[in-house]
Formats: C-alpha cells, structure tokens, sequence
C-alpha cells in the first residue's frame, strides 16, 4: 500500500477528540448516564482519551469500558456449538441498563463492526441508548448505521484504505489514505 495523502495530523487528531468530547456533553447534557465503550483496539485508545478530556471539561470522570468484538462479527467464521459468535472480550464493568452506551471507534466503513459491538452491549443489558463516535466516517456503508459524533468525514473510494495511527500503538496520532 502506497500512503496517496495524510488527512489529519496530531495536532488535527487532538483538536477532533477535543470536539467530540464537548459534542457528548453537550447533546447528553453532561456525563451521568453515560458509558465510554472504546472498541478495541484503536477505539480502545481513543475512548481513554475522550474520558480524559471529559474529565477536564466536568471535573468529574466517565465510566468507560472496551470491547474486542474481533470475533463477535457476521463475516468471521469462529463459532460456538450453538452457531453462535464469540465475544473475545467484553471489559464493561458497569450495569449498561437504562444508560447511554456511547461506542468509540477509529474508522466507520461498513457497519459491520459497529453492529457486532452493538449485540455484545446489548447482551449486557438494555441501554437508554447506544450513540456511536468515530474519528474517521469513510462512508460505504453496508448497513443502515451513521456516528452521532464525526472527527473527520472523508469520502474515499473503495479501493483506498484508511489508516489510523495512535500514539500508544504506532509511535504517532495521524490519519491517511491508502492505495491498494
């Protein structure tokens, strides 16, 4: 893959978790009903850092959890006895019951894996709602699922791909487009 343009920067990447954080405060009016769900493992990161920046802006800290739903997807072969998919991880400490699940991602692309993580939420319980935050919408969509929470949209076609890059996996927070 060769890099054809790079999106945002670490300054960018900043400023958009910086809006996304106020945008949840704003439209839940505050934090205490809500739930961080960072999916794992770029979601991961960037769910830890909107709780941070949450935390500066309410003086107070949001519950947060992770989920690796790598195996819980449709598409992915690996399955119980019983046809059904398996969850490598599910790290939500708190009752998701009647609170706002708020699912933090780095790319939204099919909805494949927004959807996944949706049905391992709700096997927890049954949230108020479940809102989604993404740091890249790249569109293409297969299923009938949009963020409520936007860092970046960038059309891309699908013969590109959209690379992520985080600080605490990969050195540096960037984000680029990719020709196959």
């Amino acid at each position: 893959m060769t890099e054809k343009a790079n999106i945002l920067d670490e300054q960018a990447v900043g400023r958009a978790v910086t809006r996304i954080a106020h945008e949840i405060i704003e439209r839940n009016k505050g934090i205490d009903e809500c739930i961080l769900v960072g999916i794992k493992t770029r979601g991961a990161y960037l769910a830890d850092r909107l709780a941070k920046k949450i935390e500066v802006i309410e003086g107070k800290s949001i519950k947060k959890g992770e989920l690796d739903i790598t195996l819980y997807r449709d598409d992915l072969m690996l399955k119980h006895d019983n046809n059904e998919p398996l969850v490598q991880q599910v790290d939500i400490k708190h009752d998701v019951t009647d609170k706002k699940v708020i699912l933090v991602d780095d790319v939204l692309y099919t909805g494949r894996t927004v959807r996944a993580a949706m049905d391992a939420v709700m096997d927890l319980g049954r949230p108020a709602s479940i809102q989604l935050a993404v740091l890249v919408d790249r569109g293409h969509r297969e299923l009938p699922i949009r963020p409520d929470f936007v860092g970046k949209n960038i059309p891309t076609s699908s013969d590109e791909r959209v690379v992520v890059s985080v600080l605490e996996t990969d050195g540096k927070d960037s984000v680029s487009i990719h020709s196959k």
